[in-house]
């Protein structure tokens, strides 16, 4: 197993997370407990002392299943990290209600790792309300050794991100977030690691093969990279791009069989970052694989001063062209939650303004329609 030093511990770089765990007849909620057990010893035996969960994982199951499943071992051969829920704002006055909660599902007296849970547009307003006493409390807990170590993970925009860490980046000691080689161009995850370093704030990575979508590609880039290393699997590709950013320290994998564990496992056996070719490579394929399902829209706002809504309509296409891409998700309803009603795409009138002037040529009001009609806005 591959490790990195974080401060003064010894983290293995592949983390076991809990939120994809074996469920029983296809049902999120009921996790199939025995095979959750086995998965995490073999974990253990094999050298993972990373486990991440979250409240709101399995309807609240796997608190419970992970709690139960690291029981087993010496409390300090292995870090547990949990999460605050705040990607519900009815939680944003139960911090201290929950945080005991969880610590009672998990079966422990503190928390290796505690963050933030998913740093958005929806709930930045709430995060940084001092009326919640979120940042208080949770700053109490490390204080007290309850929260060894505090960060945050963030699914919103690199505004977003930016604003958070000018208020609590000083007390942040880590920041998780989506990357993989497919994001780090379409959700901006270059320019979000960028902005991490320039505070000194470490990466932890979540969805890695893009909730498996990395898993497999089409067959012509299969065979490109198999001709680049030949006994590379295809899955491996997703997590040699993250050994070869500098930042990363921690790369969650949720792991849904012991099929999966094992294969993830044998690859963090070894560092294997990409050279040169490998990564311009791997990045035309993930542009590649943009092109087929989103709109080349460059931000060049030309579109944005000819409309009468004063929309900001190169977000909502970024918005949009995840929606498309992920065929769903959360990422764009979250995001367009906080915007005001005469913001939303519904709210184009389809004059052609922005059409007019848009050097791609996207047929922005068509786009604007879809996407209202997606999302029932």
């Amino acid at each position: 197993m591959v490790y990195r030093n974080f401060q003064d511990i010894r983290l293995s770089a592949l983390g076991m997370g809990a939120m994809r765990l074996p469920v029983i007849a296809g049902e999120d909620s009921r996790i199939d407990t025995e095979k959750a057990e086995q998965m995490v010893g073999y974990a253990m035996e094999h050298g993972i002392n990373y486990y991440d969960t979250a409240w709101g994982y399995h309807s609240g199951n796997s608190e419970l299943v992970m709690g139960k499943a690291l029981e087993k071992y010496p409390r300090d051969s292995f870090f547990l990290a949990d999460k605050f829920p705040g990607y519900d704002l009815s939680n944003m006055d139960k911090v201290e209600e929950i945080f005991e909660e969880q610590l009672k599902k998990c079966r422990v007296e503190y928390f290796d790792f505690y963050l933030f849970h998913n740093v958005c547009e929806m709930n930045i307003d709430a995060y940084l309300d001092p009326q919640y006493g979120i940042y208080d409390y949770l700053i109490a807990q490390k204080k007290a050794g309850r929260i060894r170590h505090l960060g945050f993970s963030a699914h919103g925009s690199y505004d977003v991100i930016k604003r958070f860490l000018d208020a609590y980046g000083k007390d942040m000691e880590f920041c998780q977030l989506q990357i993989n080689y497919l994001d780090w161009k379409f959700q901006g995850g270059k320019e979000k690691v960028d902005l991490l370093n320039e505070w000194n704030i470490p990466v932890w990575v979540m969805e890695p093969l893009r909730g498996g979508r990395l898993a497999s590609l089409a067959e012509k880039d299969e065979a490109v990279l198999k001709e680049l290393r030949p006994q590379e699997e295809i899955p491996a590709w997703a997590f040699r791009f993250l050994q070869t950013i500098p930042s990363v320290t921690m790369v969650l994998s949720g792991m849904s069989s012991m099929e999966q564990l094992q294969a993830n496992i044998h690859t963090y056996s070894e560092d294997k970052p990409l050279d040169e070719k490998e990564m311009g490579t791997l990045l035309g394929i993930a542009s590649g694989m943009l092109e087929k399902k989103t709109l080349p829209c460059t931000a060049c706002h030309y579109c944005v001063s000819h409309c009468p809504q004063e929309l900001d309509i190169p977000q909502l296409l970024a918005l949009y062209n995840e929606h498309c891409f992920s065929d769903g998700g959360f990422i764009a309803p979250m995001a367009l939650s906080s915007y005001p009603k005469d913001k939303l795409p519904g709210a184009c009138v389809g004059c052609g303004s922005c059409e007019a002037v848009c050097p791609q040529q996207i047929k922005i009001p068509e786009a604007m329609k879809d996407f209202a009609q997606k999302l029932n806005l």
